[in-house]
């Protein structure tokens, strides 16, 4: 909740948004992987090499990175329970320069967002997980990182 109730005081620094986006998908990996051994998923990362560094605050984006990542994961590891045959859980993230934004993108093919919640996921507290195992505010402060930044690239 701290989390969310601060702003960031982080200073922008030219960052390797791909290198970023690695480490991070790495990190929630390994990070569910010792919670759960026997969690296994793929993983598919298409990065723009055009892309230099860009001005950003890298502990912010690793946030919402690492949020984006831990419900992808989750969502995968979830469907994968249900259909261990033949279900292969992967998760892909992609970078793309276009004119003078980058567009980072997750995706995953765990059973997605009900429509009936879709509207809600960016609100605080807002949990579709059982107790204990969510706050409600990983989306909702990588809702509000991705809001005020704005990032020229050079």
């Amino acid at each position: 909740m701290l989390q969310h109730s601060l702003i960031s005081t982080g200073v922008k620094e030219p960052t390797d948004i791909n290198a970023l986006a690695d480490e991070y998908l790495q990190l929630s990996y390994h990070g569910l992987r010792a919670k759960d051994k026997p969690f296994n998923a793929g993983f598919k990362t298409d990065f723009d090499n055009g892309i230099r560094k860009i001005d950003i605050v890298p502990q912010d984006i690793g946030r919402v990175l690492l949020n984006l990542y831990n419900n992808a994961f989750y969502a995968i590891n979830e469907k994968a329970k249900q259909q261990p045959n033949g279900y292969e859980p992967t998760i892909s993230a992609t970078t793309k320069k276009e004119g003078d934004k980058v567009i980072l993108t997750v995706k995953d093919n765990g059973n997605g967002i009900p429509q009936k919640v879709i509207d809600k996921i960016f609100q605080p507290f807002f949990t579709t997980k059982p107790t204990g195992e969510g706050t409600g505010l990983g989306l909702s402060l990588s809702y509000d990182i991705s809001k005020h930044m704005a990032v020229k690239l050079g």
